[in-house]
């Protein structure tokens, strides 16, 4: 099994400094990987930034991370990213990466997101030009996770993850408001988790949401923003995908 360790919505600032360190060092005994689903930071200051930095450096596990909207406030998210990947940490927007760790080969697409709604209730690219920007750009970011994906299909691994702060799907927002599911986020990234292939989708931004939850498809969603799992970080287990899991057999054979 892979052991994927997943945490978002952590919300540092300069008084955090080693509130998780402590747990995120024992992450080598328990999980081949840690992921951040965003919202590091509480205003997306560099200052901010270099204090979850300071957390994650040098854990021993490989770190791949998402900004989330907290991140993007003070307008300096390419700043945070930079604070961010001098500590060693895969940032992704729209991208790839596929990190080695405990002997298995993890590919993870990420992308920040954006909201929109769900199927049946959801913007649409109509009217005002803000309210079609809106739209446009969630699927942007929808497109961008899906295209990353779709790499990932090609690079033999283990285990396929989509990364993102808002949510794919209106099951892991159970407990928020009604109103504000729109905000929360998209049925555009569920659409490319779907299409493109996942074994796992993990996100944040929801505090008040449910852990669990599927795409359509059947793809397993998690709600890992830190007041709804209420830890450091939380393990999943992802059994080995059949292909590259024969192929790593094979080689075990010569």
């Amino acid at each position: 099994m892979i052991r994927i360790a997943a945490v978002g919505d952590i919300h540092l600032g300069p008084d955090s400094q080693g509130v998780l360190r402590p747990a995120f060092e024992t992450l080598p005994k328990c999980a081949d990987l840690l992921l951040l689903a965003g919202d590091l930071t509480r205003h997306g200051t560099p200052e901010e930034m270099r204090v979850v930095a300071t957390e994650v450096r040098d854990l021993g596990v490989p770190v791949v991370a998402v900004l989330g909207n907290h991140d993007h406030h003070a307008d300096r998210p390419d700043e945070v990213t930079a604070v961010l990947r001098e500590a060693g940490v895969h940032v992704l927007e729209g991208q790839h990466t596929v990190v080695e760790s405990g002997g298995w080969r993890i590919g993870v697409a990420g992308t920040k997101g954006f909201g929109g709604g769900f199927v049946g209730r959801c913007a649409g690219e109509f009217g005002e030009p803000v309210m079609k920007e809106f739209v446009r750009y969630s699927r942007r970011c929808a497109d961008g996770l899906r295209t990353a994906l779709e790499r990932l299909g090609e690079a033999d691994c283990d285990a396929r993850i989509a990364l993102t702060h808002y949510s794919p799907v209106a099951e892991t927002l159970a407990g928020e408001p009604l109103e504000i599911y729109p905000f929360l986020g998209s049925y555009l990234l569920a659409e490319a988790i779907d299409t493109a292939g996942a074994d796992l989708a993990v996100h944040g931004h929801a505090h008040a949401g449910t852990e669990h939850g599927m795409t359509s498809g059947g793809v397993k969603v998690r709600n890992v923003a830190q007041p709804v799992i209420g830890r450091a970080f939380h393990v999943y287990h992802l059994p080995v995908r059949e292909r590259a899991a024969s192929t790593a057999a094979a080689h075990a054979a010569h």
